[in-house]
């Protein structure tokens, strides 16, 4: 009977010795590719930012006086000289 104690004790108490091997390569790629897609849309954000506050509005285009005298005849006010 001492026998099957001894037995099942040394069954229980093994001890499973494991080495640490690092991160997962596939995290690391995650990682380094999410940071690089986290800092490329900061950095745009950061450029409109700066942009918005430095450049000039636009100009806009000179309209032409054939689409002027177009706009006008649609809204029913006529063009002047007709």
């Amino acid at each position: 009977m001492s026998d099957d104690f001894d037995f099942a004790d040394k069954e229980n108490n093994i001890i499973y010795e494991t080495e640490s091997r690092g991160f997962n390569p596939g995290l690391i790629v995650l990682l380094v590719v999410g940071g690089l897609l986290l800092t490329f849309l900061v950095g745009n954000y950061v450029l409109y930012l700066y942009a918005q506050k430095t450049l000039p509005p636009r100009k806009k285009k000179p309209i032409s006086k054939k689409k002027m005298k177009r706009e006008r005849l649609k809204q029913g006010v006529s063009a002047p000289g007709e």
